[in-house]
């Protein structure tokens, strides 16, 4: 029997926090045979709904009208749900529907519009990190983490910004029908494969600003590509004609990060791509890496993404068996 998924709508929804997720699902359905999923698009009022970038798609059921329950009631967002949340059918109606519901989920800022109707007091919570301290101040009742790309609590489940839905969706559908499918999924979308939820929402150049001055840009630049190198302060001061304590000032005031720990992310994402693109042992993963020792791999590993690096080459693997 296909599970059915309701995804919410309204003007100026992002239209990716949409289409993202209902393609992972129609694309799970095609591969999991006469299961699979049964996607409706649901807004207040049943009709065209215009998304923020002005694609106008059409709701074919109101939420009055759906009786539940649902299996997954997944609620979008978009730059005009903070308008949405004082429109008391819409949260009702997504209060009403989650009661019952084996699932919901949110993706970016439709966080908020779950934390209106009260979905998330007493949750563990994300949302795009623009969104979180909006969401933390409006909503004390919440833990608001802005790190995770998605994140579990009990049924509940919210995501970041934009194309975090689909790691979302991805996750849902592995819980479902197990990560092969899920991977399988992510591989006809050509898309990131299935990224575990503890994984922060930024890449390691995106964790830091980009500094002002050239050399630091290059430096950056080399550390990503060289994290087996000597990458102490010491080398990394050198390499730039500076100072250990300068360095470090001007490294961490340009660009908001201490060098050790851009240093520690950036050798997390080298590991990370090995064990999705190779076989080699955790041993050299750690040592082409940087990071020397599988124990020290597996803490790095543990504390970025709450995950072991088996763990992740088991669920997340890209190289071809």
């Amino acid at each position: 029997m296909q599970r059915h998924v309701v995804i919410v709508a309204f003007e100026g929804f992002q239209l990716l926090d949409l289409a993202g997720p209902a393609d992972v699902f129609a694309g799970a359905t095609l591969l999991a045979g006469d299961s699979g999923y049964r996607v409706e698009v649901a807004a207040v009022t049943a009709g065209e709904v215009v998304a923020h970038n002005g694609v106008t798609i059409v709701a074919p059921v109101q939420l009055p009208d759906l009786p539940g329950p649902v299996d997954t009631l997944l609620v979008t967002g978009g730059f005009t749900v903070p308008r949405r949340l004082a429109d008391r059918v819409l949260v009702e109606h997504i209060n009403r529907l989650a009661g019952p519901a084996r699932r919901v989920a949110s993706v970016c800022n439709g966080a908020m519009l779950l934390a209106e109707a009260g979905l998330l007091d007493g949750r563990r919570a994300t949302t795009h990190w623009l969104a979180a301290g909006g969401l933390a101040d409006r909503y004390p009742a919440v833990d608001v983490d802005a790190e995770p790309i998605y994140i579990r609590d009990g049924r509940v489940w919210t995501s970041a910004g934009v194309t975090a839905g689909v790691d979302l969706a991805l996750a849902l559908v592995a819980e479902d029908y197990g990560h092969e499918l899920a991977r399988d999924v992510a591989r006809g979308l050509v898309v990131y494969l299935h990224r575990p939820g503890g994984q922060s929402q930024f890449s390691t150049p995106m964790l830091a600003a980009v500094p002002r001055q050239d050399p630091l840009r290059e430096l950056q630049t080399y550390i990503d590509g060289n994290p087996a190198a000597d990458l102490s302060v010491a080398a990394l001061a050198s390499r730039v004609q500076l100072s250990e304590r300068h360095f470090s000032r001007v490294f961490t005031d340009q660009t908001g990060v201490s060098p050790g720990r851009y240093v520690e992310r950036s050798r997390a994402e080298a590991a990370r791509r090995l064990l999705e693109t190779t076989n080699h042992p955790l041993d050299r993963v750690a040592r082409e890496s940087g990071l020397g020792a599988p124990e020290t791999l597996y803490r790095t590993f543990r504390r970025h993404w709450r995950i072991s690096p088996g763990d992740y080459r088991r669920r997340f693997s890209s190289k071809e068996d």
